[in-house]
């Protein structure tokens, strides 16, 4: 049977090793060049007046 420290050592080691690896791939993802294009037109689309949306 296993000890509840080396559980809880090794549970958090798993998690941790899980969350950077999916902090690599959404940095990786972000950071693409091939993503840049739709990156920057979506952060655009807040000042645009021709997307249609919700007028004041």
């Amino acid at each position: 049977m296993m000890a509840h420290g080396f559980a809880s050592a090794w549970a958090g080691m798993a998690g941790l090793a899980i969350f950077i690896t999916l902090f690599v791939a959404a940095l990786g993802y972000a950071l693409w060049p091939s993503n840049a294009r739709t990156f920057e037109h979506l952060a655009r689309l807040p000042l645009n007046d021709d997307e249609g949306g919700p007028r004041p």
